[in-house]
């Protein structure tokens, strides 16, 4: 089929004021949001994307799991929809744009697609994903993990906060525990536009990313056993310190990322010390290693190398290693023609690109498995993402939506 004309092109100013009135609800203590999953905000934040949606002509459905599916018809009612969108929940400490953009954006799209009476034959459906976030009930990408396969429903209804509360008690106490069965819609296409959530793209004065790749991850639970002691009347000769070997993991862990540059990274970020007391040799040590990479011998590299010399170098000082994986998945590769698509697009419409792989976890990662996925990434200042201070800029946020647009043009079909 003929390519859309090159002039197509979202309203820039309606996409950016969604997302300031968006950013209304939920604000946060230094600009950004607190909008967490199944919070009262979050229902808040769903009721006016519900809104928008039927004000736009689109009819609203709902999961068990509380996702959100707005369709706006095509001419063939029995085609698999073109999907696209995101998530609206945020970090406790989020930014106006993670997650947001995609979804508005999304709902961009189907306003100017309206506003010039585009029709298509596959249905489009614009999408947020619930608890993409993970930050109050873990693990990230819940709902669409469901959706994917990846985990129960039943599991995932009874995750459980910090305070004890249910994931599927409070879906219920906020309104939007949907009757849809999870998984029940089929979907020909899902695109997500994300920020970057990091520092590649602006550095390079690059407009757009096209991401080839989300990362494996491997997290890797580890507990080094000395003996607790006396800080003070034990000799240093004779200890078995488990923080000794804590730090030479962690040394490890970072020289085996370095080795396997530049497609790795690697960190232990979490660590509980046992008593942790101040003047106790600690006696045990439990912490997690986080190994990524968007290549699987990678990954699978990284661990082994680990296994290998993480316990030699606890016994060289008298301390005994063990570890477990407690949480992975494989790089999932976004699909080849749908890329080729977004390169399109953000050739005829005059963006630059490059091609780039993600750091973060995404609910397109999940629907991956299900349907043919692409992710598309706009710069974020500073690569700064997770924070208050995250921000984009109206031009960023509009050459992303314009390749949206014609990318899923394309692949919904129009009808002349």
């Amino acid at each position: 089929m003929p390519s859309p004309a090159a002039n197509l092109r979202i309203d820039p100013a309606r996409l950016w004021d969604s997302l300031m009135d968006m950013a209304e609800i939920g604000p946060g203590v230094a600009g950004g949001n607190n909008r967490q999953a199944l919070t009262d905000e979050d229902g808040a934040a769903r009721h006016l994307f519900r809104d928008w949606c039927q004000a736009a002509g689109m009819d609203v459905g709902v999961d068990a799991m509380g996702s959100m599916f707005a369709t706006r018809p095509g001419q063939d009612p029995d085609a698999a929809p073109v999907c696209l969108g995101s998530h609206l929940d945020t970090q406790p400490t989020g930014g106006r744009y993670d997650g947001v953009l995609g979804v508005l954006a999304a709902l961009e799209v189907v306003r100017t697609l309206n506003d010039l009476d585009v029709q298509t034959r596959r249905p489009i459906m614009v999408v947020n994903w619930t608890n993409e976030e993970g930050s109050r009930f873990a693990p990230a990408m819940l709902a669409s993990g469901v959706h994917a396969g990846l985990f129960d429903l039943d599991w995932a209804l009874d995750r459980v906060d910090a305070t004890g509360a249910r994931f599927g008690d409070e879906l219920e106490r906020i309104g939007w525990k949907g009757s849809e069965p999870v998984g029940a819609r089929a979907m020909h296409a899902f695109f997500e536009l994300h920020i970057e959530q990091g520092p590649i793209l602006e550095a390079e004065g690059v407009d757009l990313g096209i991401v080839t790749h989300g990362q494996g991850l491997r997290w890797i639970e580890c507990t080094v056993t000395g003996k607790g002691q006396h800080t003070g009347s034990t000799p240093m000769y004779m200890r078995r310190n488990a923080g000794r070997g804590l730090a030479r993991v962690t040394e490890l862990v970072h020289e085996i990322a370095i080795a396997h540059q530049p497609d790795a990274v690697g960190a232990i970020g979490h660590a509980d010390f046992y008593p942790n007391s101040r003047n106790i040799i600690p006696e045990k040590v439990v912490f997690t290693i986080d190994f990524r990479s968007h290549r699987l011998e990678v990954l699978q590299a990284m661990q082994a190398a680990l296994m290998a010399r993480a316990p030699g170098l606890c016994a060289d000082i008298g301390v005994q290693f063990s570890a477990r994986v407690i949480n992975e998945f494989d790089p999932p590769a976004f699909d080849p023609a749908l890329l080729d698509r977004l390169r399109g697009a953000a050739d005829r419409l005059g963006y630059s690109h490059r091609d780039i792989v993600s750091g973060a976890g995404h609910d397109a990662c999940w629907i991956n498995r299900v349907a043919p996925t692409a992710m598309l990434f706009c710069p974020c200042v500073g690569g700064l993402s997770h924070n208050e201070a995250e921000a984009i800029t109206r031009d960023w946020a509009q050459a992303g939506a314009d390749v949206l647009l014609h990318a899923v043009l394309q692949t919904a079909e129009i009808v002349a």
